[in-house]
């Protein structure tokens, strides 16, 4: 029988916080900086016609700010693929979860495109110079989380994920979660219907993979491990992986960390 698209996510106790060296002798490797980092994500959608423009904001990120400050994340929704066009990339529950951090923002609407950084919604994203400020208020912040992650290949098209979370001392579980990203850049889309139709749509940092679960409290460093069988068409080339640690109770981002792709092509 074949084996399944992804296995399932174990959660492990561990006493260090450091880079999988197993995974990282294999493939890549980072650690979280000792600021946070700011989570960003764009809510998009093929059958948008306005959001082809912030596809291509998101994919000009992190752009001079520095890979250590933010990590861009293209969350495509499925609400707009009634009107004609299914976007392949559109997943449920990042439409549950637009509507989430609608409401931790005290918004009762969401749209797209929408920008939020550390789970709040950014209404000046475009603006460049309002954007640069919410990074550099995010950043100014000290971690209050750790997170170590790894990535490498395996055969048959697989690729293996690993993520590792330190929390706060006397941090409150249970509101906690860790989440894994598996992300692709350089996909392109012939829209052939829709508000979109006869366009050539180019995306980057889409969300292929999110994969959450609860952090207990009490342990000193946690384990988030998958292994992701790759469907035809992705290309391990263009993969990367990110990963954050969120307070879901409060709408808070405690740290956020990135690996952009570093696989070889075709692993």
């Amino acid at each position: 029988m074949p084996r399944k698209a992804l296995a399932s996510l174990t959660l492990i106790a561990a006493a260090t916080l450091t880079a999988p060296q197993a995974l990282a002798a294999a493939g890549c490797s980072a650690e979280s900086p000792a600021h946070t980092v700011a989570l960003v994500e764009l809510y998009t959608s093929e059958g948008c016609s306005s959001c082809p423009p912030a596809d291509r904001w998101l994919s000009t990120l992190p752009g001079g700010l520095g890979a250590d400050r933010l990590v861009p994340l293209a969350l495509h929704v499925d609400y707009w693929d009634y009107i004609g066009w299914q976007d392949p990339y559109a997943q449920a529950q990042f439409t549950a979860r637009q509507r989430r951090l609608g409401q931790l923002s005290g918004s009762r609407t969401i749209y797209t495109p929408e920008v939020f950084v550390g789970m709040r919604e950014l209404r000046g994203w475009h603006n460049g110079s309002t954007f640069a400020r919410q990074i550099q208020a995010v950043n100014a912040q000290p971690a209050r989380a750790a997170i170590a992650l790894a990535m490498r290949p395996l055969d048959g098209r697989e690729v293996e994920l690993e993520a590792r979370f330190a929390l706060p001392a006397g941090q409150q579980g249970g509101a906690l979660q860790g989440v894994l990203v598996l992300y692709e850049d350089k996909l392109v889309s012939d829209v052939r219907r829709g508000e979109n139709a006869g366009v050539t749509l180019g995306h980057d940092r889409v969300v292929r993979r999110w994969l959450p679960r609860v952090l207990e409290a009490g342990a000193a460093a946690q384990v988030l491990r998958e292994t992701v069988a790759l469907p035809a068409g992705w290309n391990p080339a263009n993969l990367g992986a990110a990963a954050f640690v969120e307070d879901m109770s409060g709408g808070e981002v405690l740290q956020a960390l990135a690996l952009p792709g570093c696989l070889a092509a075709g692993g």
